[in-house]
């Protein structure tokens, strides 16, 4: 059997059983109740916002068009605040409620240890048994991981789009002026959005569960290393543009997620090239930990 054909059947085969595991659908109500918290919490905090200032408006007599201009203006600011002062960003944007904006840059912050609870013992949960070897005697170390890296970024890009689909019914719902044309349009690139940015994250976790026998400590060496990709990328963007320590930020993954919503072509394949680039560097790292350990 050629590796190929190795690695898809790996991947059938974990897939399957992922699916059928209880872990799948806890792992999606946590998702599922987290994301709609937040769009909860904050869908309320913007509808107090605007109640408050119609109210004051209408006390003070102001003219009807007010509030639409006060909005417009609130808009622009948030959206600057969350994406940067890009034209071409914020026009693509402009159909977009800013819930559903807001709700993907939380999201996004927190997927990373997401996708760690995920996967943290994909490798390390069958090296510590030694079970690993069994599958080792009649497929490659080579397809064994990349089946189950497939395994897991098939998973996750399910659950993802199940999220994505429920924020966006009820950002339609609650939204009149966002009709289904944008809805479709829009939910297709913030998927995707989240799938690139997610992949790379999945190759980390492959790396961790690849490194240790204990998956423990696989998951806690992972968020090791999700807090220090945050804390250079968080120390690149307040440090001054003369500082050393600025270009920490481009080691970090997070920090190319602001044009992955880019609609130009360029901007959106700088950041996905980057982020293959991260996934090929996690992914062959994993691969040469697996083929150094003793089964």
């Amino acid at each position: 059997m050629d590796g190929l054909k190795e690695t898809l059947v790996i991947w059938s085969a974990e897939l399957r059983r992922a699916m059928r595991s209880g872990r799948a659908a806890v792992l999606l109500g946590l998702y599922s109740m987290f994301t709609a918290l937040v769009l909860l919490v904050i869908g309320w905090i913007a509808r107090e916002i605007r109640n408050a200032v119609n109210q004051q408006l209408a006390n003070a007599g102001a003219d009807m068009d007010a509030p639409v201009r006060i909005a417009e203006e609130g808009r622009k600011g948030i959206l600057g605040f969350l994406i940067g002062k890009d034209t071409a960003l914020l026009e693509a944007l402009a159909q977009v409620p800013i819930e559903v904006l807001l709700v993907f840059k939380v999201t996004l912050f927190f997927l990373p240890a997401y996708v760690a609870l995920m996967g943290f013992d994909q490798i390390s949960g069958e090296v510590g048994p030694r079970s690993m070897r069994y599958l080792t005697v009649r497929a490659r170390r080579s397809s064994v991981l990349l089946g189950k890296f497939l395994a897991q970024a098939s998973l996750l890009l399910g659950l993802v789009l199940i999220i994505d689909l429920a924020i966006f019914t009820f950002a339609s719902i609650t939204n009149p002026d966002f009709g289904f044309a944008a809805m479709s349009l829009n939910l297709i690139k913030f998927w995707l959005a989240a799938i690139v940015f997610s992949l790379s994250y999945v190759a980390l976790t492959t790396l961790c569960s690849s490194l240790f026998r204990s998956p423990a400590v696989s998951l806690v060496f992972n968020f090791i290393l999700l807090f220090v990709f945050w804390l250079m990328d968080t120390v690149g963007k307040f440090v001054s543009d003369e500082s050393a320590l600025r270009g920490l930020r481009y080691l970090s993954p997070s920090f190319y997620a602001s044009n992955l919503l880019h609609p130009k072509l360029t901007e959106f394949g700088v950041s996905g090239a980057a982020y293959a680039g991260f996934a090929t560097i996690f992914l062959l790292g994993a691969y040469g930990a697996l083929r150094a350990r003793d089964l």
